[in-house]
């Protein structure tokens, strides 16, 4: 297994490296771990979420804080140097092919570093890590071509209070709520242990146990000049701001009537694999548009545009729409997330006289 410690870097490049080697994976490469901690702050979105609903974009920007999608699923996180950032990129037929069997074997190494400095980590499906009840990471999946890739962070500290303070919120109340929801149930190494390991130490840990949960062996390595220029390619993408607000399209202000017959609305549904939002525009009990986003997994990662494609045209009947779904998510790995959780998400939204 390559290692590529990249130290310090960038908010942008912390994200750009992992994307740039797993881009050059083929069926005959040896799999890789990259290893970052983040220089500057930024709040990190899953593949399939919409900044403009989920980030106070407008603090963020006032606050130095950048915003970046990454391409894998999940849910925004704030991350900074307190992290270090994690990427198993493995090639895809060496890995397993569902989430449910992914997420467990490439977690297992995470769990044991934790539980050798003391801490009773322990895997909570679908993709957290957990410590006495609180959560201590999360982990995020996605298959590129010939790669399987997890990542995810070892948490040295969490700065909860800027974390929900990056997060749009309907209130300040709501703001304070969630402040305290943080504190209460998310942990770290900090607050854990009585001293805190270096990150040589905890390095060293993980690379032992990702060695005998994985059954390879760890080497340290560098990025190939084709690898290099893929980072490069991908860090330009990410600053791009048609990238970050590729799923935040709007079809028009939501809760609205159109025309007759035709009512453009919005909903949400929490299925165990994550939140589900939902805009429709329904014209006489169809779908004529919908927009999918939230901070579930889909493989691939491409599936998700295809699912919503699919379903544009569809009857918004419960049997009807319970039959396409079923069809349409047949070739998706939808950690969590079956079709009756996104038809739950799609009812939520039918307009209804009255």
């Amino acid at each position: 297994m390559r290692v590529i410690d990249a130290g310090d870097v960038s908010a942008v490049r912390s994200q750009a490296i992992w994307y740039g080697v797993a881009a050059g994976v083929q069926t005959d490469s040896s799999p890789a771990l990259t290893l970052v901690n983040s220089i500057e702050p930024y709040v990190c979105i899953g593949l399939h979420q919409d900044p403009e609903i989920e980030v106070d974009t407008d603090y963020c920007r006032a606050n130095g804080i950048a915003v970046l999608r990454r391409r894998l699923g999940g849910g925004a996180v704030y991350l900074d140097r307190d992290q270090l950032i994690f990427h198993f990129i493995w090639p895809r037929r060496r890995a397993p092919g569902r989430a449910a069997l992914l997420y467990p074997r490439f977690i297992e190494p995470v769990l044991r570093t934790y539980r050798a400095l003391g801490i009773a980590a322990v895997y909570r499906p679908v993709n957290d890590i957990q410590a006495e009840g609180r959560k201590i990471g999360g982990t995020a999946a996605a298959i590129l071509d010939e790669a399987t890739v997890l990542g995810g962070m070892l948490l040295f500290d969490f700065d909860t209070a800027t974390m929900a303070r990056c997060l749009k919120v309907p209130s300040e109340k709501f703001r304070d709520k969630l402040t305290v929801t943080l504190e209460s149930y998310v942990t770290s190494m900090r607050r854990l242990l009585p001293a805190v390991p270096s990150r040589a130490a905890m390095k060293a840990l993980f690379l032992r146990h990702a060695s005998e949960c994985l059954g390879v062996a760890p080497q340290e390595s560098t990025l190939t000049e084709t690898e290099a220029a893929a980072v490069a390619a991908e860090a330009a993408l990410m600053t791009d701001p048609g990238w970050l607000h590729r799923a935040g399209r709007r079809l028009v202000p939501a809760g609205v009537k159109v025309a007759a017959d035709m009512h453009l609305t919005e909903g949400a549904y929490k299925a165990p694999g994550g939140l589900i939002r939902v805009q429709l525009l329904e014209h006489d009990g169809h779908i004529a548009d919908i927009d999918i986003t939230g901070d579930f997994t889909c493989i691939p990662g491409t599936g998700l545009a295809g699912l919503m494609q699919y379903l544009r045209g569809a009857a918004l009947s419960e049997n009807a729409l319970s039959a396409n779904l079923r069809r349409a998510v047949e070739d998706l790995d939808l950690p969590g997330v079956g079709p009756e959780h996104l038809a739950a998400a799609i009812q939520s939204c039918r307009h209804r006289e009255g």
